[in-house]
């Protein structure tokens, strides 16, 4: 497994371990006591600092790409992987297509067995949609 899909693997249950300690409002150190390789952990928490500061316009998005869900409505690990998703296609160099195929890969792994769908339908369209305003010539 390369170290950024392990990164992003990190990154997720991060998320998810900030989501669940503002839910009940304990504090949680997320996985604490875990020490994963040093480039790894430098791009999980790069995700993680990125999705928190960015978190309110990466919310935004997700919501305009997805009919009838709110943010809030969504299962906890597929709204983490979204934002780490559109993280890297808005804040990033990392390609469109890979952060789609990263993120349904993790929701494949970590989600129910709709989330693989869920994810990838949300993300296509929101690849749609910027392809679409994209000005004619501009690069991709």
């Amino acid at each position: 497994m390369n170290s950024r899909r392990k990164a992003r693997e990190m990154a997720v249950q991060m998320l998810y371990s900030i989501d669940i300690a503002e839910e009940s409002g304990a504090g949680v150190e997320p996985l604490q006591g875990v020490q994963p390789p040093e480039g790894v952990k430098d791009y999980a928490e790069a995700l993680v600092r990125g999705v928190l500061e960015k978190k309110g316009d990466i919310d935004r998005v997700i919501e305009i790409s997805s009919d009838n869900w709110s943010v809030e409505r969504m299962p906890l690990v597929d709204r983490n992987i979204l934002r780490i998703a559109v993280y890297e296609m808005r804040y990033s160099d990392v390609p469109f297509k890979v952060a789609i195929d990263e993120a349904v890969e993790l929701a494949k792994r970590f989600g129910t067995d709709e989330s693989g769908a869920f994810v990838n339908g949300i993300l296509d369209r929101m690849h749609r949609e910027a392809e679409e305003k994209r000005p004619e010539g501009a690069p991709r």
